[in-house]
Formats: structure tokens, sequence, C-alpha cells
């Protein structure tokens, strides 16, 4: 295949050495499979702003820590240096987030490096050694339904610890590898500290994620791990060995179910467009 414009300057400076084929094309990025050495990775190539498609990234951005006061300021007010400063700290958002959940254990796609613009990152693959499917193209056990939820409200749970909330998680955005489920897609994850809506993004994760394997096993609808992790972490009592039990006490008047499930229908149409708009540009390609 033709080598795409943002991968070159990779081969030229010997950070891989071909490129095998498309992955997967989105608003926000395309992703290639690529070799480097005896391995296969994959190489995320970020598109520029205008070429975007994300939503409200002025919420996900909140919190965020900048560089210095300069770019802080630059990017307050969009200025021509502050529009790139934020460029910047978008296409990188998601780099750093990958280094620190790897350093703290949580199951994410191994970073190779940040190149100009492109993520050379793990290429996660089934047992077969094909690319891994998406947790919503897989048919489940009861069971194993059930194992997943636990792990990856585990592996939320653990985000949380390291102050980061993914902010978009959904069953299209978890791919099942051989090894079980890894998290992908974090370019606007939040700060579980700094962003107001951090709360309501939390519960939008843990939602989604039971809603999709409550297909499987229904009681993991009657669950709460949201709250109940929220409340340990506002306490500072939260720790990645936490035993979580997925029950509690909301006080008279102090959860707003509705809102609550609104919210995660609301995530879930935005996660079906984004998946129809990739899909698309793929068939484009």
């Amino acid at each position: 295949m033709k080598t795409p414009a943002g991968l070159q300057a990779l081969i030229d400076d010997g950070v891989i050495d071909e490129v095998l084929r498309p992955l997967k094309s989105g608003k926000e990025a395309s992703v290639y499979v690529v070799r480097s050495g005896d391995d296969v990775r994959c190489a995320k190539v970020y598109k520029d702003m205008a070429q975007r498609s994300f939503q409200q990234r002025v919420q996900y951005q909140e919190g965020r820590k900048v560089r210095g006061s300069r770019q802080a300021r630059a990017m307050g007010k969009a200025s021509k240096f502050g529009r790139k400063e934020a460029e910047a700290a978008w296409k990188s958002a998601e780099v750093d987030a990958l280094y620190q959940l790897v350093g703290a254990g949580v199951r994410v796609p191994q970073p190779y490096g940040y190149f100009g613009g492109v993520l050379v990152m793990e290429l996660v693959t089934d047992a077969d050694g094909f690319s891994a499917p998406r947790l919503g193209e897989v048919e489940l056990s009861a069971q194993t339904a059930r194992d997943y939820h636990r792990f990856l409200v585990r592996q939320i749970a653990c985000m949380l610890c390291e102050g980061l909330i993914h902010g978009d998680l959904s069953e299209y955005n978890v791919l099942v590898a051989a090894d079980g489920p890894v998290i992908i897609d974090l370019p606007q994850a939040v700060s579980a500290a700094g962003n107001n809506a951090a709360r309501t993004m939390l519960r939008r994760d843990v939602g989604n994620i039971t809603i999709s394997l409550s297909r499987f096993a229904p009681e993991l609808l009657d669950t709460h791990y949201a709250e109940e992790m929220w409340a340990l972490f506002e306490q500072g009592e939260l720790r990645p060995d936490s035993e979580l039990t997925g029950h509690f006490a909301f006080e008279d008047g102090a959860v707003d179910v509705d809102s609550v499930m609104q919210s995660i229908i609301d995530a879930r149409e935005e996660a079906i467009i984004r998946q129809q708009g990739r899909e698309a540009a793929q068939a484009e390609d």
C-alpha cells in the first residue's frame, strides 16, 4: 500500500520499517498496522483539529495540566500560539495517559513512543493473532460477562486512583484480547480532581460497560460501582486493591436515576455516531 504522509517520516527516521495495512480510520485519527524490526505494532496518526469531529473538547480538557503559565494564558485567549498549544496538548494527552496507566498496571496498549503527531503502540490481538474485536462485537457466556465486568470495574478504579477518568468508555473502545479486555482510545481522558464533570463521566463510563455486559448477565444492572468508588475517592480512601461490592447506600433524594440513565443513553448514541463515522471513513479509503 502507499505509505501515508504522516508515516513516511517515521520510515525515514528508522522508527518503523513498513506500513502493512490500515486498521481503522475515524474522525480523530487513523490507525495503521506497521512493522518495526521483527515486531508488528500499530501507529495512530492524529488528525488536525480542523479535521476532527469529536464534540465538547472544552469539557474534556478542563483541569488538564499545561506545561507553563505562558501556554495556559495563550490557550485561554485562543491566540494563534494558544491554538497551536491546545492542539499539541490534545494530541499528546493520550500518550501521557497511556504511559501513566501502564505504569499503574492498567491494561491499556503498551506505548512505544510519540513522534510528531504519531503514536506507536502495541497491536492488540486475539488468541489467533488477528486484530482483537471490540467488546460489542463478541458473544459471551454469563460468567465471562461477569468476569469482564469485574475486571473492567477494577481497571476504572485503578485509573481513578491515578486521577484519571476515561470519559468516553463504552463497548466500542474496549478490545477483547487473548488475555482479556483492553481499554483503548484515551485522548479525552479527564482529570478526576480538576474537572467539574468528572463524577458524571465516571458514572457514564461504568454505566456504559454495565449496560453492554448486562446483555449476558442482567443482574449487573443492580450494581452501583461508580457511586461506591467515587465516594471512596472523595474520602481519599480509594486504593487499587480496595474491595468493591457494587452496593451503595443512597441518601434520600440524592440520586436522579433518570438523569444518570439519560447521560448513559446520550453517550451510547454519541458512540454509535462516532462508530458510524469510522466505518464510513473506512469505506472511503
